[in-house]
């Protein structure tokens, strides 16, 4: 498997001796889980609609995000809002009101050529969303990590999301506003043909 593969890789505490939630219950050791498909990206290239869901992304005194868990329920429920809306994903914003990340990627906004990202408070710091930061910086493509409200993505020249399994794409519309004028994404799909060489040179998607 060398070419449009996706790896996940799980790793749990182990066989426990009996139910509970005491870790000292597992003494068998920790499993690791690899689960290696084929699998193409999940998004396109047209432009994704997206909605906001009324469930709010935890900040780091609830349950951080920084820790890469397998408790997704709140991600399930926000994609359930979307697919309701007839979206193709759901905005999830923070306890504070600004805009953490979609049910499954991180956010990426483009407003008058500065490539802005919400900072990793109430979100993953995710493999996909740091290469976008590093393309800019190599490509001298003004960038910023900072809070960003919802209004400033309805009112961006183009926004997009990235994850491992969807890579960059583009959103046409939040909350059934157009973003930008419809198809012209200059800044997005340069830095899309960025990361296609990156990927191409180093495999980049293949581990999630």
């Amino acid at each position: 498997m060398r070419d449009g593969v996706h790896i996940r890789l799980t790793l749990t505490r182990g066989v426990k001796l009996t139910s509970g939630m005491d870790p000292r219950l597992n003494q068998s050791g920790p499993t690791l889980i690899v689960l290696a498909e084929f699998k193409a990206p999940v998004y396109g290239l047209t432009g994704l609609s997206l909605v906001t869901s009324s469930l709010r992304r935890f900040p780091p005194d609830c349950l951080d995000p920084k820790i890469h868990h397998n408790n997704l329920l709140q991600s399930i429920l926000a994609k359930i809002e979307a697919n309701v809306a007839g979206a193709d994903d759901a905005v999830m914003l923070d306890m504070r009101g600004f805009v953490a990340e979609t049910n499954a990627t991180n956010l990426f906004l483009v407003d008058k050529g500065i490539v802005a990202t919400p900072r990793a408070i109430a979100c993953p710091e995710g493999i996909t969303r740091a290469a976008v930061l590093e393309l800019c910086a190599a490509h001298d493509i003004r960038h910023e990590v900072r809070d960003l409200s919802l209004a400033e993505f309805y009112r961006a020249d183009e926004a997009f999301c990235t994850g491992t399994m969807g890579e960059l794409a583009p959103i046409a519309s939040i909350d059934g506003r157009p973003i930008g004028t419809p198809g012209n994404w200059p800044v997005t799909r340069r830095l899309i043909g960025h990361f296609a060489e990156l990927t191409a040179a180093t495999g980049y998607r293949m581990v999630d």
